[in-house]
């Protein structure tokens, strides 16, 4: 295992953001702006690096963000709570699109879109203990299909390159999952350990995967992010000047500036003034290079 120890200068802030759960960074490559989420804050922001302009969109009629996805028509989809709603901050106030559970005291969290426009979303327990939350698969047309249940934090879904697997995180069991998945049917089988963590409790958060199939995990609570190959060995660990990042994702105009969302909550003052850069986005160039998102086949 290799543990890269970049120079401070080398891990920079891009925004300083303040965000008390910073989350789902994704960079779009028609407006150039990296997007992202306060989930507790309510908050949908988005960061030009050309300008350095940061725009943020507040959202007081739900109680959390729970993530977004990038569509096909240009929007975005934005999760409130367990439902997920078509608009964005460069768009007229969003509408929703389709309630995908009910019921429980869940909210939707992590969730990506794979290569066919299918997004991949799971809900969580808001008391983070309970094994309440579930994987869906949400259509174009709204179709919202159940895949399995039994999961207290979703998080970490990423598709490999060849779209042949598919990573799935919860992380409070301490474990990454990966599964078998077929692009063409939109299933997913052979759900076997790529990472465990229940013996240590270590939290892998959000993921993502580089262009050559590795997958980059931040550890929440861990100060740090790693990349594993595709066998499941580690060969790179990097440290942050953080506690608690969140998730990640390759953007810039080259996809090889790597943008880590960090989070404030559960931090006392203490920890705070230690961390001035907690809740900011980070930022670290040069250790790799990423893919475009997919973005969600919305049919209106």
């Amino acid at each position: 295992m290799t543990t890269a120890s970049l120079p401070s200068h080398r891990i920079e802030t891009a925004v300083a953001s303040t965000d008390i759960l910073g989350e789902t960074p994704l960079w779009c490559d028609r407006t150039r702006k990296l997007w992202w989420i306060d989930i507790d804050g309510r908050l949908h922001q988005s960061f030009d690096p050309a300008t350095g302009t940061h725009r943020v969109t507040s959202y007081d009629d739900c109680q959390f963000l729970g993530g977004q996805a990038l569509t096909a028509v240009g929007s975005h989809l934005l999760a409130q709570d367990l439902r997920l709603f078509r608009g964005g901050s460069d768009n007229p106030p969003p509408v929703e699109f389709c309630a995908v559970e009910s019921g429980l005291d869940n909210r939707l969290n992590d969730g990506r879109v794979d290569a066919h426009g299918r997004l991949w979303i799971g809900t969580m327990d808001n008391q983070l203990h309970r094994p309440n939350g579930a994987l869906y698969r949400v259509a174009g047309d709204g179709q919202v299909t159940r895949l399995f249940d039994d999961v207290i934090v979703t998080n970490g879904i990423a598709f490999s390159p060849d779209n042949r697997t598919l990573y799935f995180t919860d992380t409070r069991r301490y474990c990454t999952w990966m599964f078998d998945f077929d692009l063409d049917d939109g299933t997913i089988q052979n759900r076997r350990l790529f990472a465990d963590y229940s013996a240590s409790g270590e939290r892998p958060d959000g993921a993502c995967v580089d262009v050559a199939g590795g997958l980059w995990t931040a550890f929440f609570a861990g100060g740090r992010i790693a990349r594993y190959r595709p066998d499941g060995r580690i060969d790179t660990i990097i440290p942050l000047p953080v506690t608690n990042p969140t998730c990640l994702c390759f953007g810039g105009r080259d996809l090889k500036t790597l943008y880590v969302t960090t989070a404030r909550k559960f931090l006392d003052r203490q920890q705070l003034n230690r961390e001035p850069q907690a809740g900011h986005v980070l930022a670290i160039h040069g250790i790799g290079q990423g893919l475009p998102e997919h973005r969600f086949a919305d049919r209106f």
